[in-house]
């Protein structure tokens, strides 16, 4: 039981720190949900913003500023959540592939190999509430701010909503989550 526990909380950690990654690579956290004119298709994001145009398929990005440079604060807390994020993550990862009861290395010492699992877990679980709170953190920003707008009653003809990065964020950091509670409650 404790083996296929190991393993599903694995492969959980796994697709979720992918999951993760992918988000804070990608650039589409925030997208224009503009529908009379589909012209074309603007997403922002971390580290850069992009338009498509919808008739040729040509996609245009403007890389943000140096990181160095001033920026909104939902990028700064964001990046940084999410890079931290990702980094306990990976950390966690090979963490619990060394804790793991199919693979022998500290194969005579079984309670050191639970040790190590449980260790996963809270590192796991660190990285997600970060994640959580840096996809959430820009999720609200984005709500904020458009309904800022509404209420002053300025309408600039496109209003945004959540990307799929800022969704795959939320993902990830939630099946981290997950992982982490098999690890750290379910695994003695």
């Amino acid at each position: 039981m404790s083996a296929a526990l190991q393993v599903t909380a694995f492969g959980l950690a796994l697709l979720s720190t992918l999951f993760l990654l992918l988000a804070t690579c990608t650039d589409c956290w925030m997208v224009n949900a503009d529908d009379s004119l589909e012209v074309s298709h603007k997403c922002r994001g971390l580290w850069r913003e992009c338009v498509t145009n919808m008739q040729d398929g040509v996609r245009t990005c403007d890389q943000y500023d140096s990181i160095l440079a001033d920026h909104p604060v939902k990028i700064v807390v964001t990046r940084t959540l999410m890079i931290t994020a990702d980094l306990l993550a990976g950390l966690a990862l090979a963490t619990l592939v060394l804790g793991l009861d199919c693979i022998t290395f500290l194969k005579e010492d079984p309670c050191v190999k639970l040790k190590m699992c449980y260790g996963a877990g809270v590192i796991l679980g660190t990285g997600s509430i970060l994640g959580l709170i840096g996809s959430v953190w820009y999720a609200v920003d984005v709500y904020l701010e458009r309904a800022m707008l509404m209420s002053h009653n300025i309408f600039l003809g496109v209003h945004y909503d959540f990307g799929w990065s800022c969704w795959l964020g939320m993902a990830g950091s939630t099946g981290c989550f997950v992982a982490s509670v098999l690890l750290t409650c379910c695994l003695y």
